[in-house]
């Protein structure tokens, strides 16, 4: 039997239940959800960054995303929070559209 030990989308212990599988689980408290899904966002930047192709790596950016969902709300915010602080960055310092490699700065 394999031992994951990680955590998971919600509706995953569902869907293994209709393989006629069983699964243990728990929910975690507040401190441990946190660290986990730090975790699991390491997990998932890891796969981006092996994706193979532009459609793999769709993919692991849209898992990426709900994970900064995710985390925005324990930080007590929600994702259009994080969205204006963004859209404020990128305006007062830009975002990474065209290309800007810093290669030195003289003092």
């Amino acid at each position: 039997m394999p031992v994951y030990n990680k955590l998971v989308r919600d509706k995953i212990p569902d869907i293994i239940r209709q393989d006629n599988k069983k699964c243990k689980t728990e929910t975690l408290d507040e401190k441990r959800y946190v660290i986990e899904l730090r975790k699991k966002l390491e997990e998932e930047l890891e796969e981006y960054l092996l994706a193979r192709d532009d459609s793999e790596a769709l993919e692991e950016l849209a898992d990426i995303l709900e994970l900064i969902h995710a985390l925005s709300k324990t930080h007590g915010a929600n994702y259009k929070k994080i969205e204006k602080i963004r859209q404020e960055k990128a305006k007062k310092r830009g975002g990474f559209e065209e290309r800007v490699f810093l290669i030195e700065v003289e003092d």
